[in-house]
């Protein structure tokens, strides 16, 4: 009896696990920047792509203003000193406070009225303000950073959410890393990014296992991208898999119960 029931259960075991298995991914479809050849493996690329932050309508800034009159200064700063940013993942959103850049691309100072700041970098909006104020402050100095500098990565990755990003500047690479990187079942050979500009909605695709990538338009992530990481086939066979091995699995283990009951008495 305790023969039969060995070979019962070897035999279900090795049904279930047979049944569960899933395809196999080969090493070429995780590995991330890979050359075009073995030959230029060790070459070097130039960095022809270098990102610059813009401003553009929707945006927050933070202004910061002083001068050699810190009474005069305090007219220009309405709102409180803006607070170090951190990468951490917003599940709960705080509203970022600042001037707040109009479909015109324009913020509203006090005294200087409605400036343009639209396709200006911050370093160039703080040169163009300090240039505005000359004529209500002395020594002037301007300070612009955008608040609400936010990607949001989504699929399979290991945290999919929304982060702010503090220094205005990140690649794809890096909000991969910070959303903990892809899952094994992410597709890397198709990732999505999704962006607007200049009122229309742009749908890019990397290749990260690609080292051409570095190059692409999309390797630079700018503010309000969205990245989107495809599920593989393999995992979309795991779920099917999953729901039509139910019955199969429940089954099985009945089996098993049952033989050990009957073992038992």
């Amino acid at each position: 009896m305790k023969f039969n029931f060995y070979k019962s259960f070897i035999v279900v075991f090795s049904f279930v696990t047979g049944m569960l298995a899933t395809s196999c991914v080969s090493r070429k479809e995780v590995t991330y920047f890979q050359p075009a050849s073995v030959e230029t493996d060790l070459s070097k690329l130039d960095i022809n792509n270098k990102f610059i932050a813009k401003i553009q309508p929707g945006d927050i800034l933070a202004v910061l203003v002083s001068s050699l009159s810190p009474e005069a200064s305090a007219m220009f700063n309405p709102f409180p000193a803006p607070a170090n940013l951190n990468q951490q993942n917003n599940t709960v959103l705080t509203p970022a406070t600042g001037f707040l850049v109009d479909q015109t691309g324009c913020i509203t100072l006090p005294l200087a009225g409605k400036i343009k700041l639209d396709g200006l970098s911050t370093k160039e909006a703080g040169d163009f303000l300090t240039q505005k104020l000359n004529k209500f402050l002395v020594d002037p100095t301007v300070n612009v950073r955008i608040q609400n500098y936010k990607i949001s990565v989504m699929g399979e990755v290991v945290r999919p959410s929304l982060y702010s990003i503090p220094n205005e500047k990140i690649s794809l690479p890096e909000a991969l890393s910070l959303a903990g990187d892809l899952t094994i079942y992410g597709k890397r050979q198709n990732i999505l990014v999704i962006r607007e500009r200049n009122g229309q909605r742009e749908f890019g695709r990397v290749d990260l296992t690609n080292r051409d990538m570095f190059s692409s338009p999309y390797y630079y992530l700018q503010s309000g991208d969205i990245v989107y990481v495809e599920p593989s086939s393999s995992r979309v066979a795991t779920s099917d898999r999953t729901y039509q091995l139910a019955p199969v699995i429940i089954s099985a283990l009945s089996l098993i119960t049952v033989i050990i009951t009957s073992i038992a008495k």
